[in-house]
């Protein structure tokens, strides 16, 4: 018989450990891809500082997945015979998640974990499935899109999608999940005009809206209470931004070189951000995008010794697991 009840709530109880008190600041760092200098995206992080991303704006350069290790260490990833990939999702053991779209430009989502990729499209639509998160032990967040165009969040483990019951739920994605179960995401109403973010603990929903702004999205969430996304002021530019669970504050993120037009997408445990920001039209008439990581500065050694225990602790319970 398999013991692991007690390590897996050791494990849960150590995710639930509120964040540390910001404001912080930030070493910012541009990351441009050399597969389309004028498009990149980074769009999730882990504890090894191993990125998720894309680049090609999809119109003139299709979207190519791919994982990073900095500085340079590029990985291609997309799906087997798609027309475009976007990698959404890295976790901790270095399985991916995101979305392909198909040449009928049906959107599909995929998981990708030892060489091997998984379609993961939900049997409600014929045209979008996303994956846009996941945790450590491969339960993955994301959406379906209805005939009506309305999104529908769940999460999707051992097969199977389970629907998130948001608040008022017009139209959701469910865009990040951590270790303890909570889910990060955003409900749009207004016909899209406004945005609501939720993290949703277990059936328990706090609703995130960013101060003065009725546009935020909840894109991205860590073990240790962090979440990370999107606003819009009052004057329509775009920021980041940093919500403590533990205190209910908000800090506006904005990369030096994009402000008013900055998204952070990603966080990991050590508190270090990623994301992107655009600047004047490129040459293909599309916005310049680029990439950026944000690191703490000084990097809180909490978080560095959290971030070192919820590794060792998701080891040990694996090989437990494995006897």
């Amino acid at each position: 018989m398999k013991r692991v009840s007690s390590l897996a709530g050791s494990i849960l109880a150590v995710a639930a450990m509120p964040a540390l008190a910001g404001p912080f600041t930030f070493q910012f760092q541009t990351v441009i891809s050399p597969g389309d200098t004028e498009f990149t995206q980074l769009l999730g992080i882990n504890n090894a500082s191993a990125i998720a991303g894309y680049f090609g704006d999809g119109a003139v350069v299709p979207n190519n997945g791919f994982t990073l290790v900095l500085p340079s260490g590029y990985t291609a990833e997309n799906f087997p015979g798609s027309a475009q990939t976007q990698v959404v999702g890295i976790n901790n053991t270095g399985e991916t998640v995101g979305f392909y779209i198909d040449a009928a430009g049906v959107n599909h989502g995929f998981t990708y974990a030892g060489g091997t990729f998984t379609d993961v499209s939900n049997t409600n639509t014929t045209t979008v499935t996303q994956l846009l998160g996941v945790n450590d032990s491969g339960v993955a967040a994301g959406y379906w899109s209805d005939a009506a165009g309305n999104f529908h969040p769940f999460t999707f483990a051992g097969g199977s999608f389970t629907s998130i019951p948001v608040p008022g739920l017009v139209s959701a994605q469910a865009t990040g999940v951590n270790n303890a179960g909570w889910v990060s995401g955003f409900n749009l109403t207004n016909g899209g005009a406004d945005s609501e973010g939720f993290l949703d603990q277990g059936g328990v929903f706090t609703l995130l809206q960013v101060p003065g702004s009725s546009f935020t999205q909840a894109l991205g969430l860590n073990n240790v209470g962090d979440v990370v996304g999107t606003y819009v002021d009052s004057m329509d530019n775009m920021h980041g931004f940093i919500y403590s669970l533990s205190s209910g504050t908000y800090q506006t993120v904005d990369d030096p070189l994009g402000v008013g037009t900055t998204t952070v997408n990603g966080v990991n445990d050590l508190g270090q951000l990623v994301g992107f920001y655009t600047l004047g039209t490129n040459t293909d008439g599309v916005l310049q995008t680029d990439g950026f990581v944000a690191t703490p500065t000084p990097e809180p050694a909490s978080l560095l010794l959290l971030a070192t225990a919820l590794a060792g602790a998701v080891l040990i319970l694996r090989k437990r697991h494995a006897r």
